[in-house]
């Protein structure tokens, strides 16, 4: 398998953070914004959500009309599980104070699910990555200098951990630091290569400078 042949990526997520991760493989994508209700179902456990949706936002990206009939549709879906309660994207300044006083001197779960739908088999694979941290006693001060500096309203728990946010934890206990920022890289890998789709060897040829 080669460039020209491999089933094209799509990415049905406009999150910039999950783009900029998926650059990472050096694989041309494409983008789609998955149209679908987010809203947890009743009794559903963090767990069970971010895997419902990351399958859900994947198979919703294969229905759009410019996909590929040949493709490879990712989706993801992240909340921070603290104490079994699911806790997603604050929004604002308000509801963004209101979680890290929350989650102060708390251990957070960070479950990262992700979904890979293959256009031409049906077959969906997904998993989840899940990341134990433990947020630091935090100030009021420290809280509103936070927030006012990287602004993370669009980050589940608050935290922008690639930035500024990574100041709020005491420890971060994982195997795959991408997934905290909502794209589990290694887990991504492993699902490409069931599909026969190898990251490092799809690579362009570069060829050696002469000596």
């Amino acid at each position: 398998m080669n460039l020209a042949t491999a089933p094209h990526l799509i990415l049905a997520s406009t999150s910039p953070y999950r783009q900029a991760l998926l650059k990472r493989f050096n694989l041309p994508f494409s983008v789609c914004a998955p149209d679908i209700d987010e809203t947890p179902l009743p009794g559903e456990t963090p767990l069970q959500l971010v895997l419902r949706l990351s399958e859900a936002k994947a198979r919703a990206g294969a229905k759009q009309g410019n996909c590929p009939a040949h493709a490879l549709v990712i989706g993801g879906d992240q909340v921070a599980d603290c104490d079994g309660v699911a806790v997603g994207k604050p929004g604002d300044f308000d509801n963004a104070y209101k979680q890290l006083r929350g989650l102060s001197g708390k251990t957070v779960i960070f479950r990262t699910g992700l979904a890979l739908f293959n256009t031409t088999t049906r077959c969906c694979r997904s998993v989840c990555v899940d990341i134990a941290t433990t947020y630091r006693t935090l100030t009021d001060a420290e809280i509103e200098a936070y927030l006012h500096t990287a602004q993370p309203y669009n980050c589940t728990g608050s935290v922008r951990s690639e930035d500024l946010g990574i100041a709020l934890f005491e420890s971060i206990d994982n195997n795959d630091p991408t997934a905290l920022i909502g794209l589990p890289l290694i887990a991504l890998a492993r699902l490409l290569r069931a599909e026969g789709v190898n990251p490092l060897l799809l690579q362009p040829h570069i060829p050696h400078s002469a000596s």
